[in-house]
């Protein structure tokens, strides 16, 4: 058969259209969507390449399948000028036996060369998928916070998953195809012509009737073929927010099953009708080839037929040249198409090269920290100025809800202004403010969660932006918060911070967060599963296996965010008096709003409007009579009855 009428984008499905898309309103992509230039030598280069060697034995086993397709069709016209004129000629039956053993040895060339490659095809594509998936997988978890808080999970994970399949379809099954055809073309077309070459002529004459359908249906699927990846991305994210934890309980909550399941019916219909439209057109195509090829074939056979009874042919070659117009008009007009078909294939790779193209603003610098002195955790900030990245500068339109959407270009206001202060050696600065007065994005640029628009942050001496970032995030600890635990044992998610921690290390870190007796409680103790996000232990559980995870890494500075706000008083007590002994020596920069935390503080920073506005020990604060003191009367005072 035909490579081309066996292809699945002839059918109801294409192997770069799975599962086609939504059409969100009525939007539609312009046809004739143009792809970047060098598109196709890039892909050569960063991901062919490699696989030159195989490439070429692929195409080697191509050529040999695609020509032993057509071969059977010279063996048949002579079966049947033998069977024919069997009466006339001596030892008829003898060739009749070798053309029938020609025949079955023709079939098992190409059944071994279509095996062969399938083998290579198989291993090729395969090995692209893990390229593909393994550099957009590392290069996007190396993308700043800010490129995580505007993307949707569910369009990032399709582009791992759909885009990157598609993208290995277009290597080996795409360009495989279209080589297949060449070599089907050019073989069925040169025994067209040693038969006849008026007579090819004629049959190819309606060819361009397959052209000019070919390039309509062509710029159809390629529309389509995008749209479908925006918007199954689009639909998979709606499944991902909705059907994790979180996204389910705030579903119950708020009493919208029943919405939620109409918008999803509405998302599964348009996908539905977009796939009917898209198996519409390509049946389309594929009956009106049928029907063009099968008037080629009753336009040979009725001028071929009037030349045997005229002795120009001989019944052999009439009934070969109809078998050879079927298996060349197929691969004629795929190829005709040829530019179209490499577009669509490409659109895949495009859109993987959308993420890997992805600047990342935060890099890594040279120096190691601690390789050339012992780590003492000292933190200054030099006249740090700050505002959020604008949606251009952090994120990727496609990966937006909406394909058409346009990102701002411009920055959100100023978050820090002019902030400077020094945090010595195992000093405890504690951050106090009202809600979105900088504290947390103060904390967020120790680490490099983002980097400063003007000034600098230093550790030990050193500009942050000129460290390694493995040996940074080695020097400080993190506790959020919001706690996050994988899906994975308590204890996996503890390990994950020091992977060769020994189980004494371990069970020492969480007495020290006051969790080792919960642990010990569990059904399967450390070995019990978290669920996802951690949801199967309360919150002051799951933030106290966090504290226990950064006792465990041991960094030398630690920045602690609300790390006990979801602590009951007595659990935050007996945490206080675990930070306070595992704090000791260390650096700590901590946001609180609890009395108890600000108290023992070295100093405390008044955060307010992005800037310092008061700075010292608690008792000169209160008694300085400014916005520490007000909120001091107004939270940590009634948080101080409270707890009394």
């Amino acid at each position: 058969m035909n490579p081309a009428f066996g292809s699945p984008r002839f059918g109801g499905g294409s192997p770069m259209l799975p599962g086609i898309g939504r059409v969100a309103h009525g939007q539609e992509l312009p046809a004739g969507t143009k792809l970047p230039k060098g598109l196709v030598k890039r892909v050569w280069r960063e991901f062919a390449r490699p696989y030159r060697g195989r490439l070429i034995w692929l195409l080697v086993a191509i050529a040999g399948a695609s020509a032993l397709t057509v071969a059977p069709a010279r063996v048949i016209g002579e079966i049947v000028d033998v069977i024919e004129g069997s009466g006339l000629q001596e030892g008829a039956a003898g060739r009749l036996d070798v053309l029938v053993v020609i025949l079955v040895v023709i079939a098992l060339g190409a059944a071994a060369f279509s095996l062969w490659q399938r083998y290579l095809s198989s291993w090729i594509g395969e090995r692209l998928i893990y390229d593909l998936r393994r550099q957009v997988f590392d290069h996007v978890q190396r993308m700043p916070v800010a490129f995580f808080t505007r993307t949707q999970t569910g369009a990032l994970i399709s582009r791992l998953n759909n885009d990157v399949i598609g993208a290995q379809r277009a290597l080996t099954g795409t360009f495989g195809t279209l080589a297949a055809n060449v070599v089907q073309t050019v073989v069925a077309v040169g025994l067209m012509l040693r038969i006849s070459p008026m007579l090819t002529l004629l049959v190819l004459s309606v060819l361009p009737v397959f052209v000019v359908i070919a390039r309509y249906v062509g710029a159809k699927l390629q529309e389509l073929t995008r749209q479908s990846m925006e918007l199954n991305a689009e639909m998979s994210t709606q499944m991902t927010e909705r059907l994790n934890v979180a996204g389910a309980l705030l579903v119950k909550l708020f009493g919208r099953p029943g919405q939620e399941a109409e918008a999803f019916a509405d998302d599964a219909r348009a996908v539905a009708d977009i796939g009917v439209r898209t198996a519409v057109v390509g049946r389309l195509f594929f009956a009106t080839l049928t029907l063009l090829g099968a008037l080629g074939t009753a336009l040979a056979y009725w001028v071929g037929g009037r030349g045997v009874l005229g002795g120009t042919f001989t019944a052999g070659q009439v009934v070969e040249f109809g078998i050879l117009v079927t298996a060349a008009y197929a691969p004629l007009a795929a190829l005709s198409n040829a530019p179209v078909e490499i577009l669509t294939a490409l659109v895949s790779f495009d859109r993987v090269f959308e993420i890997l193209d992805l600047r990342r603003p935060i890099d890594d610098g040279d120096t190691v920290l601690g390789s050339e002195e012992p780590l003492r955790g000292e933190v200054a900030f030099e006249g740090v100025s700050f505002a959020y990245p604008s949606a251009a500068d952090s994120s990727l339109a496609s990966l937006e809800r909406g394909f058409s959407q346009v990102l701002d270009a411009e920055r959100g206001p100023p978050v820090l202004t002019d902030v400077s202060f020094v945090v010595g050696a195992g000093e405890t600065v504690a951050l106090v403010g009202p809600s979105g007065s900088g504290k947390t994005t103060i904390c967020n640029l120790v680490p490099r969660l983002y980097d400063a628009d003007e000034g600098r942050v230093r550790v030990d001496g050193h500009d942050v932006r000129n460290l390694t970032l493995p040996s940074l995030a080695a020097a400080i600890g993190v506790v959020t918060q919001d706690a996050h635990l994988f899906h994975d044992t308590v204890y996996e998610n503890l390990r994950y911070a020091k992977p060769e921690a020994t189980d004494a290390e371990i069970e020492a870190a969480c007495r020290a967060a006051q969790i080792h007796d919960v642990i010990e409680g569990l059904p399967q103790g450390y070995e019990t599963l978290v669920g996802e996000r951690g949801y199967r232990m309360s919150g002051g559980e799951k933030q106290r296996i966090a504290l226990a995870r950064v006792f465990l890494k041991d960094p030398c500075i630690v920045v602690l965010d609300e790390a006990t706000a979801h602590l009951d008083s007595e659990s935050e007590a007996a945490v206080q008096r675990a930070l306070g002994k595992a704090l000791a020596g260390r650096t700590s920069l901590v946001i609180a709003h609890r009395l108890s935390t600000v108290v023992g503080a070295d100093r405390i920073l008044v955060i307010d409007g992005g800037r310092i506005v008061q700075r010292g020990r608690h008792e000169e604060l209160v008694r300085a009579e400014g916005l520490y003191a007000e909120l001091y009367r107004t939270q940590f005072a009634q948080g101080a009855q409270a707890q009394g």
